[in-house]
């Protein structure tokens, strides 16, 4: 049997779990409907009270949409922010953090780190395995927006072909990303730092024009700006990273005696199996190799404690709502105690009455359950806006089987629950209800 479970295909397996959670909850419908039609008593009872209805549903939606909110936008930052760190394949950086190195290459925190020398810089770029070494060199902005020195290969990479514009080719033009207000034919100053703080005329006359515009890539480089290294060096007042006598050239092969150092090195093999033999090969004393996927993995696990967190407020969300519908329910039982007083006066089988209060019961929950359904959604893809433009990822949330499992299985207890006021009706005393 676990071997044919585990040969289904993971939607289907979804799919039975979902329907095996709604079970329970179904059963207990067909054993009190069995042999009667109480729909046209339970659809008079929604009309005639519709306004408490419209109320009970829509509390019971909000709050199952907490829960469906949650749990989506978690998913889908977690979703976000591991393809944003997908181009990245190997970081190496000097000794130190693995965050911060992985924060700063990915996505462009600001951050002081050691550089890595003209040496180790031409170590790693000679070495057979290393398709790609392009140095990312940080510490510039311009309104707002980081300013990172790099080579055209990193470029390709990160983007693919451009959108506008072609490629720098002198230590004086730029690259800008696809949220970056700037546009082939422009210029600007570089300011000195990130932030309000950045230094404005820190560079004097220094100046960039813009020939190019990146594709998107639905991550923080997205508004960055791309410099030839070389650029950033000079702009400095380092030297260029090549002799003297080799004229405006720019990118590799770089002179290691003329290297002004780098906090960070994107690497890239063509085989996935030397970037494993890569990352071991380049840490050392002197350096340090990071997949910014498995420490963005890590990362997720350090914060795992916030998604169990998330994960029991949903799970006590859900149990605050499932009383709240017993409750809820009760109270509207006693807009129609004299209807089921007369029903039963009139020889109506205690069972009748049972699904009778149960169907309308069960009605207002399955609305409640799938509005709440579709408003969590709403609530997530309205919030993942937000987030994308305030962090440049690519945050989509959606409804997944988790959130249905979770909804499928509220409405299963709360379907169950409805036992409890169906019940306490068919067993009020006929009279006094008789009598109001």
């Amino acid at each position: 049997m676990g071997d044919l479970w585990q040969s289904l295909p993971v939607p289907v397996q979804d799919g039975i779990v979902t329907a095996a959670l709604l079970v329970p909850g179904l059963l207990v419908g067909l054993v009190l409907r069995r042999g009667y039609a109480p729909g046209p008593l339970v659809g008079a009872m929604l009309w005639r009270f519709r306004g408490a209805n419209a109320v009970f549903v829509l509390l019971m939606a909000a709050s199952v949409a907490v829960g469906v909110g949650l749990t989506a936008q978690e998913r889908a930052i977690r979703r976000g922010t591991a393809e944003a760190a997908a181009r990245f394949d190997l970081v190496i950086g000097a000794p130190g953090s693995e965050i911060t190195l992985m924060l700063a290459a990915v996505y462009l925190q600001a951050a002081d780190m050691p550089l890595l020398t003209g040496a180790q810089y031409a170590r790693i770029a000679a070495d057979p395995d290393v398709a790609l070494a392009a140095p990312l060199a940080f510490g510039d902005s311009h309104d707002g927006h980081p300013v990172v020195g790099s080579t055209a290969d990193f470029v390709a990479h990160l983007s693919g072909p451009l959108q506008a514009g072609r490629m720098f080719r002198t230590a004086a033009e730029a690259v800008v990303g696809a949220d970056v207000p700037l546009s082939p034919g422009d210029s600007f100053h570089p300011a000195h730092g990130h932030g309000p703080p950045a230094e404005a005329d820190a560079h004097g006359e220094a100046e960039y024009a813009v020939v190019g515009r990146m594709a998107r890539t639905h991550s923080p480089w997205d508004r960055a700006i791309i410099v030839p290294v070389e650029g950033v060096w000079q702009v400095h007042g380092l030297a260029s990273g090549h002799a003297p006598g080799a004229g405006d050239r720019i990118g590799p092969p770089f002179d290691a005696a003329y290297f002004p150092g780098t906090p960070a090195i994107l690497v890239r093999a063509d085989a996935v199996w030397a970037n494993y033999a890569l990352k071991s090969r380049y840490t050392t004393a002197d350096m340090m190799s990071i997949f910014p996927g498995t420490v963005l993995s890590q990362l997720h696990g350090l914060l795992a404690d916030v998604r169990a967190a998330m994960s029991v407020l949903a799970v006590a969300t859900q149990a605050m709502v499932a009383i709240g519908v017993l409750a809820g329910l009760v109270l509207l039982m006693r807009l129609f105690a004299r209807s089921m007083a007369l029903l039963r006066a009139i020889g109506a089988p205690v069972r009748f009455v049972l699904a009778v209060v149960w169907s309308y019961a069960a009605a207002l929950i399955a609305l409640g359950a799938v509005l709440g359904l579709i408003l969590g959604l709403g609530a997530a893809v309205a919030l993942s806006a937000v987030l994308s433009a305030r962090t440049d990822l690519r945050i989509a949330a959606g409804i997944g089987w988790t959130e249905v499992q979770m909804v499928a299985a509220f409405l299963s207890l709360a379907l169950i629950l409805a036992l409890v006021p169906a019940w306490l009706s068919a067993r009020r005393p006929i009279l006094p209800d008789l009598r109001q």
